[in-house]
Protein backbone atom coordinates (compact mmCIF):
# COMPACT_ATOMS: atom_id res chain seq x y z
CA UNK A 1 0.00 0.00 0.00
CA UNK A 2 1.40 3.04 -1.41
CA UNK A 3 1.62 6.24 1.84
CA UNK A 4 1.48 9.47 0.81
CA UNK A 5 4.12 12.20 2.23
CA UNK A 6 4.35 15.46 3.75
CA UNK A 7 7.28 17.71 3.59
CA UNK A 8 9.06 20.79 5.69
CA UNK A 9 9.65 23.54 3.60
CA UNK A 10 12.94 22.75 3.23
CA UNK A 11 12.56 19.30 1.97
CA UNK A 12 12.49 17.01 4.87
CA UNK A 13 9.42 14.54 4.01
CA UNK A 14 7.84 11.64 6.36
CA UNK A 15 5.13 9.32 5.14
CA UNK A 16 1.43 10.60 6.05
CA UNK A 17 0.88 7.90 8.70
CA UNK A 18 3.72 6.02 10.58
CA UNK A 19 3.32 2.87 13.20
CA UNK A 20 3.46 3.06 16.96
CA UNK A 21 5.39 0.60 18.46
CA UNK A 22 5.25 0.85 22.68
CA UNK A 23 4.72 -2.28 24.38
CA UNK A 24 5.97 -3.99 21.20
CA UNK A 25 8.74 -5.96 22.35
CA UNK A 26 10.46 -9.59 22.10
CA UNK A 27 10.28 -11.42 19.59
CA UNK A 28 6.42 -10.82 18.99
CA UNK A 29 7.25 -7.20 18.89
CA UNK A 30 9.27 -7.77 16.15
CA UNK A 31 7.16 -10.01 13.85
CA UNK A 32 4.15 -7.40 14.65
CA UNK A 33 6.56 -4.71 13.48
CA UNK A 34 7.39 -6.91 10.55
CA UNK A 35 4.11 -7.29 9.56
CA UNK A 36 3.70 -3.52 9.71
CA UNK A 37 6.43 -2.96 7.19
CA UNK A 38 4.76 -5.77 4.75
CA UNK A 39 1.56 -3.92 5.19
CA UNK A 40 2.81 -0.70 4.01
CA UNK A 41 4.34 1.43 6.82
CA UNK A 42 7.77 2.80 6.29
CA UNK A 43 7.50 5.27 9.22
CA UNK A 44 8.32 3.52 12.76
CA UNK A 45 8.32 5.29 15.97
CA UNK A 46 10.31 3.88 19.52
CA UNK A 47 11.75 4.86 22.21
CA UNK A 48 14.65 3.76 24.26
CA UNK A 49 11.84 3.89 27.17
CA UNK A 50 9.67 1.80 25.65
CA UNK A 51 12.88 -1.04 25.46
CA UNK A 52 11.87 -2.08 22.37
CA UNK A 53 15.08 -0.50 19.93
CA UNK A 54 16.02 -4.02 19.64
CA UNK A 55 12.78 -5.62 18.00
CA UNK A 56 12.51 -2.36 16.26
CA UNK A 57 15.72 -3.19 14.64
CA UNK A 58 15.61 -6.55 14.28
CA UNK A 59 12.75 -6.07 11.86
CA UNK A 60 13.74 -3.73 9.86
CA UNK A 61 17.05 -5.96 9.09
CA UNK A 62 14.67 -8.86 8.22
CA UNK A 63 12.77 -6.78 6.57
CA UNK A 64 12.88 -7.29 2.63
CA UNK A 65 12.33 -3.29 2.34
CA UNK A 66 15.03 -1.28 1.26
CA UNK A 67 15.91 0.01 4.42
CA UNK A 68 16.74 3.29 2.72
CA UNK A 69 12.82 3.21 2.58
CA UNK A 70 12.39 3.00 6.08
CA UNK A 71 12.48 5.94 8.95
CA UNK A 72 13.29 4.40 12.33
CA UNK A 73 12.82 6.83 15.18
CA UNK A 74 13.99 6.61 18.80
CA UNK A 75 13.78 8.97 22.02
CA UNK A 76 16.17 10.34 24.40
CA UNK A 77 14.99 9.85 27.85
CA UNK A 78 14.13 12.39 29.81
CA UNK A 79 17.06 11.27 32.80
CA UNK A 80 19.58 11.40 30.33
CA UNK A 81 19.41 14.86 28.99
CA UNK A 82 23.10 16.24 29.88
CA UNK A 83 24.96 16.50 27.21
CA UNK A 84 27.43 13.74 27.66
CA UNK A 85 24.52 11.31 28.91
CA UNK A 86 22.56 12.04 26.08
CA UNK A 87 25.58 11.27 23.32
CA UNK A 88 25.92 7.52 24.94
CA UNK A 89 22.33 7.09 24.96
CA UNK A 90 22.08 7.82 21.36
CA UNK A 91 24.84 5.56 20.77
CA UNK A 92 23.30 3.07 22.82
CA UNK A 93 20.18 3.48 21.16
CA UNK A 94 22.17 3.09 17.66
CA UNK A 95 23.88 -0.21 19.15
CA UNK A 96 20.41 -2.22 20.17
CA UNK A 97 18.71 -1.13 16.73
CA UNK A 98 22.02 -2.97 14.94
CA UNK A 99 21.66 -0.43 11.68
CA UNK A 100 23.75 2.30 10.76
CA UNK A 101 22.08 4.75 12.48
CA UNK A 102 18.76 6.23 13.79
CA UNK A 103 16.62 8.11 11.00
CA UNK A 104 15.09 10.27 13.30
CA UNK A 105 15.94 10.73 17.16
CA UNK A 106 13.69 12.80 19.54
CA UNK A 107 13.85 14.80 22.90
CA UNK A 108 10.68 12.60 24.66
CA UNK A 109 9.77 15.69 26.91
CA UNK A 110 11.56 19.17 27.71
CA UNK A 111 11.53 18.61 31.47
CA UNK A 112 11.75 21.99 32.09
CA UNK A 113 12.24 22.10 35.59
CA UNK A 114 15.19 20.28 35.01
CA UNK A 115 16.70 22.77 32.58
CA UNK A 116 18.60 21.06 30.28
CA UNK A 117 16.81 20.40 26.95
CA UNK A 118 18.90 22.90 25.37
CA UNK A 119 21.73 20.71 26.58
CA UNK A 120 20.25 17.76 25.17
CA UNK A 121 19.89 19.59 21.65
CA UNK A 122 23.13 20.21 21.45
CA UNK A 123 23.80 17.05 21.86
CA UNK A 124 21.43 15.61 19.33
CA UNK A 125 22.99 18.45 16.66
CA UNK A 126 26.49 16.63 17.54
CA UNK A 127 24.78 12.98 17.26
CA UNK A 128 23.62 14.17 13.59
CA UNK A 129 27.04 15.51 12.64
CA UNK A 130 28.27 12.42 13.59
CA UNK A 131 26.38 10.51 11.50
CA UNK A 132 24.66 8.63 14.61
CA UNK A 133 21.08 10.11 13.41
CA UNK A 134 20.03 11.61 10.71
CA UNK A 135 17.66 13.83 11.20
CA UNK A 136 16.14 15.47 14.95
CA UNK A 137 13.30 16.82 16.63
CA UNK A 138 11.56 16.83 19.56
CA UNK A 139 8.09 15.55 21.75
CA UNK A 140 5.98 17.44 23.65
CA UNK A 141 7.72 20.96 23.11
CA UNK A 142 5.59 23.88 23.89
CA UNK A 143 6.15 26.56 21.47
CA UNK A 144 8.41 28.36 24.30
CA UNK A 145 10.21 25.37 24.28
CA UNK A 146 11.08 25.78 20.99
CA UNK A 147 11.25 29.35 21.10
CA UNK A 148 14.08 28.92 23.31
CA UNK A 149 15.79 26.01 20.86
CA UNK A 150 15.98 28.39 18.30
CA UNK A 151 17.30 31.34 20.23
CA UNK A 152 20.60 29.71 21.86
CA UNK A 153 21.35 27.16 19.16
CA UNK A 154 20.09 28.66 16.05
CA UNK A 155 17.52 25.66 14.51
CA UNK A 156 14.48 24.14 15.16
CA UNK A 157 13.60 20.60 15.06
CA UNK A 158 12.05 18.84 11.96
CA UNK A 159 9.55 17.29 14.04
CA UNK A 160 7.22 17.53 17.29
CA UNK A 161 5.48 15.01 18.45
CA UNK A 162 2.62 15.70 20.25
CA UNK A 163 -0.33 14.35 22.20
CA UNK A 164 -2.83 15.10 19.96
CA UNK A 165 -6.83 13.79 18.86
CA UNK A 166 -10.39 14.72 18.97
CA UNK A 167 -10.21 15.56 22.50
CA UNK A 168 -7.16 17.54 22.49
CA UNK A 169 -6.96 18.73 19.07
CA UNK A 170 -3.60 21.36 19.68
CA UNK A 171 -4.75 23.73 17.01
CA UNK A 172 -2.60 26.31 18.12
CA UNK A 173 0.31 24.25 17.87
CA UNK A 174 -0.44 23.21 14.92
CA UNK A 175 -0.37 26.84 13.57
CA UNK A 176 3.04 27.33 15.35
CA UNK A 177 4.51 24.63 13.69
CA UNK A 178 3.27 25.24 9.87
CA UNK A 179 4.98 28.64 10.81
CA UNK A 180 7.94 27.38 11.57
CA UNK A 181 8.33 24.73 8.96
CA UNK A 182 7.98 21.72 11.96
CA UNK A 183 6.19 18.94 11.03
CA UNK A 184 3.55 17.73 13.65
CA UNK A 185 3.37 13.94 14.31
CA UNK A 186 0.58 12.73 16.84
CA UNK A 187 0.88 10.26 19.87
CA UNK A 188 -2.90 8.66 21.37
CA UNK A 189 -4.42 9.46 18.26
CA UNK A 190 -7.64 7.69 18.55
CA UNK A 191 -7.42 8.34 22.18
CA UNK A 192 -6.11 6.31 25.09
CA UNK A 193 -8.98 4.91 27.65
CA UNK A 194 -11.30 7.22 26.49
CA UNK A 195 -14.55 6.89 24.70
CA UNK A 196 -13.95 8.87 21.71
CA UNK A 197 -14.46 6.32 19.17
CA UNK A 198 -17.84 5.89 20.63
CA UNK A 199 -18.82 9.62 20.33
CA UNK A 200 -22.02 10.22 18.28
CA UNK A 201 -20.02 12.64 16.18
CA UNK A 202 -17.50 9.84 15.14
CA UNK A 203 -19.76 7.17 14.92
CA UNK A 204 -22.02 9.09 12.00
CA UNK A 205 -19.26 10.54 10.22
CA UNK A 206 -17.47 7.04 10.19
CA UNK A 207 -21.06 5.60 8.76
CA UNK A 208 -21.40 7.83 6.29
CA UNK A 209 -18.06 7.28 4.65
CA UNK A 210 -18.63 3.66 5.29
CA UNK A 211 -15.18 3.24 7.37
CA UNK A 212 -14.29 2.51 10.96
CA UNK A 213 -14.36 5.15 13.99
CA UNK A 214 -10.91 4.60 14.13
CA UNK A 215 -10.32 5.16 10.60
CA UNK A 216 -12.01 8.59 10.62
CA UNK A 217 -10.27 10.07 13.45
CA UNK A 218 -6.63 9.09 11.58
CA UNK A 219 -8.58 10.68 8.36
CA UNK A 220 -9.06 13.87 10.63
CA UNK A 221 -5.57 13.56 11.25
CA UNK A 222 -4.62 13.55 7.35
CA UNK A 223 -6.95 16.69 6.70
CA UNK A 224 -5.39 18.84 10.09
CA UNK A 225 -1.73 18.07 8.25
CA UNK A 226 -0.70 16.12 11.43
CA UNK A 227 1.13 12.18 10.86
CA UNK A 228 -1.08 9.73 13.10
CA UNK A 229 1.13 7.33 14.91
CA UNK A 230 -1.20 4.39 15.76
CA UNK A 231 -0.23 1.18 17.15
CA UNK A 232 -1.76 -2.13 16.28
CA UNK A 233 -0.15 -5.53 16.56
CA UNK A 234 -2.72 -7.29 14.37
CA UNK A 235 -2.30 -7.47 10.92
CA UNK A 236 -5.73 -6.26 10.15
CA UNK A 237 -5.98 -3.56 12.14
CA UNK A 238 -2.86 -2.93 11.00
CA UNK A 239 -3.96 -2.54 7.57
CA UNK A 240 -7.36 -0.86 8.24
CA UNK A 241 -5.05 1.83 10.06
CA UNK A 242 -3.37 2.26 6.49
CA UNK A 243 -7.20 2.75 4.56
CA UNK A 244 -7.50 6.68 5.58
CA UNK A 245 -6.43 8.13 2.73
CA UNK A 246 -9.37 8.03 0.38
CA UNK A 247 -11.76 8.90 2.99
CA UNK A 248 -12.70 12.45 1.67
CA UNK A 249 -13.99 14.11 4.56
CA UNK A 250 -15.69 17.36 4.04
CA UNK A 251 -14.34 20.77 5.76
CA UNK A 252 -17.46 20.37 7.84
CA UNK A 253 -16.72 17.33 9.35
CA UNK A 254 -13.36 18.31 10.17
CA UNK A 255 -14.82 21.14 12.42
CA UNK A 256 -17.25 18.62 13.64
CA UNK A 257 -14.30 16.74 15.42
CA UNK A 258 -11.92 19.50 15.73
CA UNK A 259 -15.19 20.52 17.87
CA UNK A 260 -15.08 17.67 20.60
CA UNK A 261 -11.68 19.32 21.87
CA UNK A 262 -12.11 19.80 25.59
CA UNK A 263 -9.95 22.19 28.05
CA UNK A 264 -9.38 18.56 30.22
CA UNK A 265 -8.72 17.09 27.15
CA UNK A 266 -5.24 15.04 27.52
CA UNK A 267 -5.29 11.64 28.36
CA UNK A 268 -3.35 11.19 31.16
CA UNK A 269 -3.05 14.98 32.23
CA UNK A 270 0.85 15.07 30.76
CA UNK A 271 1.15 18.93 30.34
CA UNK A 272 4.94 19.80 29.13
CA UNK A 273 5.16 22.67 31.12
CA UNK A 274 5.43 21.25 34.43
CA UNK A 275 5.41 17.08 33.59
CA UNK A 276 8.73 15.34 33.89
CA UNK A 277 9.70 12.24 32.67
CA UNK A 278 12.08 10.31 34.80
Amino acid sequence: MSIPTVATPSGYTLPAVGFGTYRLRGESGARAVGDALDAGYRLLDSAASYQNEGAVGAAVRRSDVPRDEIVVTSKLPGKYQAFDDAIQTVEESVLRTGLDAVDLYLIHWPNPSVGKYVEAWRALIEARERGLVRQIGVCNFLPEHLDRLAQETGELPVVNQIELHPYFPQTEALAFHREHGILTESWSPIGRGNDLLDHPVITEIAKAHGVSAAQTVLAWHVACGAIPLPKAAGHDRQRENLAIFEVGLTDDEVARITALGRPDGRTAGQDPATYEEL
